[in-house]
This record gives C-alpha cells, sequence and structure tokens, in this order.
C-alpha cells in the first residue's frame, strides 16, 4: 500500500517549508495542510513550519502581534542566508558556540541543505549531548532525506531528555510509518495522543497505522476523530475507512 506523505510535517512539518527545524518551541504547527499520498515523496509533517503556517492563522477582531509561526512564514531565503553568514561570523571567533550552530543549522534545513543542516546538529550535540531539541530536528532532517532508523534514533533520544514533546513521539511514529511497522507506530501516536487529546494527525496516522494491520473498526473510529478536528482529514477517511 502507498503511504501518505507526512506534511508535519506538519512536522506540511512532521513536512516539515522547507523547514524542518523548529526555531522554537512555539513555532510547531499543529495541523498539516497537504494530504499527498506516495512513499517515495516522504515530507516529514512536523518540519514544514514555515510553508504551513499561513495556514494557521485565523481572523481576529483586531490585529494582533505575530504569532512566531507567522513571523517564521515570513522569512525568505535571503532572511536565512544572512543567519548563515552572520552564524559563519560567530564561529569563525568562536567555533563552539552551540547556539550559532544550531542557527545556522535551522537555516540550513529552511532552504533544504539537509545534509550540511546535520552536520551542523552533529557538532552541536557534541556540545550539548543532552539537548532535546537538537535531536528533534535532527531527526526531521534525516526523515527528509529518507534516514528513517538514523530518524527513530533521534526521536527517540529527543523523548528521553524531553518526555513531553508530543511532537518527537509523532515523528517516531511517522519514520516507523515510512518503513512499514505500523504495529509498532501505533503506540507512538497513542502518547502523542496522551500529550494533546486534540492532536488530529496524531488521530489520523494511527488510523491509517491501524487499516494497515487490519484494524478497520479502531481505524474508523480514529480517522472519524481526525476529521472532526481537521476536515482535511476527510481524504484519509474516505481511503482507509471506506467512507
Amino acid at each position: 500500500m502507498k503511504l501518505p506523505v507526512l506534511s508535519f510535517l506538519s512536522l506540511a512539518t512532521l513536512l516539515l517549508t522547507t523547514e524542518c527545524a523548529r526555531t522554537t518551541e512555539a513555532e510547531r504547527p499543529t495541523t498539516s495542510a497537504a494530504r499527498n499520498i506516495g512513499r517515495e515523496t516522504v515530507i516529514a509533517r512536523a518540519a514544514d513550519t514555515a510553508s504551513t503556517a499561513s495556514t494557521l492563522v485565523t481572523a481576529s477582531a483586531a490585529p494582533t502581534a505575530p504569532t512566531a509561526v507567522e513571523a517564521a512564514a515570513r522569512k525568505t531565503a535571503a532572511d536565512y542566508k544572512a543567519e548563515i553568514r552572520a552564524a559563519d561570523v560567530t564561529l569563525k571567533s568562536t567555533p563552539r558556540n552551540f547556539d550559532a550552530l544550531l542557527t545556522r543549522a535551522k537555516a540550513k534545513s529552511h532552504l533544504k541543505d539537509y545534509a550540511d543542516a546535520i552536520a551542523d546538529y552533529n557538532a552541536a550535540l557534541r556540545l550539548k549531548p543532552t539537548n532535546a531539541e537538537a535531536y528533534y530536528n535532527r531527526g526531521l532532517n534525516r526523515l527528509k532525506l529518507k534516514q528513517y532508523s538514523p530518524s527513530i534514533s533521534d526521536f527517540t533520544k529527543a523523548i528521553k531528555y524531553n518526555p513531553e514533546d508530543k511532537e518527537a513521539y509523532f515523528g517516531r511514529g511517522a519514520a516507523k510509518m515510512q518503513m512499514f511497522n505500523f504495529k509498532s507506530a501505533i503506540p507512538d501516536f497513542t502518547k502523542a495522543l496522551a500529550l494533546d487529546s486534540s492532536y488530529a494527525d496524531a488521530y489520523e496516522y494511527r488510523g491509517i497505522s491501524y487499516s494497515s494491520i487490519n484494524k478497520p473498526n479502531e481505524a474508523k473510529a480514529d480517522l472519524e476523530k481526525a476529521t472532526q478536528l481537521n476536515p482535511e482529514a476527510a481524504k484519509s477517511l474516505r481511503r482507509y475507512a471506506g467512507k
């Protein structure tokens, strides 16, 4: 069976913009903007922060200050290149500067330079080997490169150092799905839902996983719940639960 493109990313995210790394906790989207199908064009939901940010903006009666998601969405390639140049200057004088490495890695992720971003995350993690954010972001980059087993390892470490990170559980489950390990993915989505009971994407991908291991009743229940929370999930409901 073909797997859904994991648009995180929406982590859309998972895919993961061209944003494969969150810049702040607040930048992680809560819904996916796309539901394309195709295992060979995998995109991590949680890594698509920038490209999906605009779908998360809702109208309000009075103007408010831009959120972190909105601010990230307004950045251009030129902005990210400027961040890289600034980080380069800092790292030339202080090569062990963790924050500069993290900033440069995130900017490279936005520019789809995933391999170089991973190199910066490697360097950052040598300086701070218990930093959950760096493991999470590296996992997203690896997911972009279809390095599923290493991405699972990174998400596991992110969870170790931040057990309340629902997106790390989701990312690990998404990577397992790409390896057709649906049964093992289900507990990860379940944990993400324990942390956030309104996590539409987790319901959706758990439902797809249930469908893939021939549990139609559980699949239907999850996909109906996902559709209630996010109408975009109706496509998966029709595909995987026959509605």
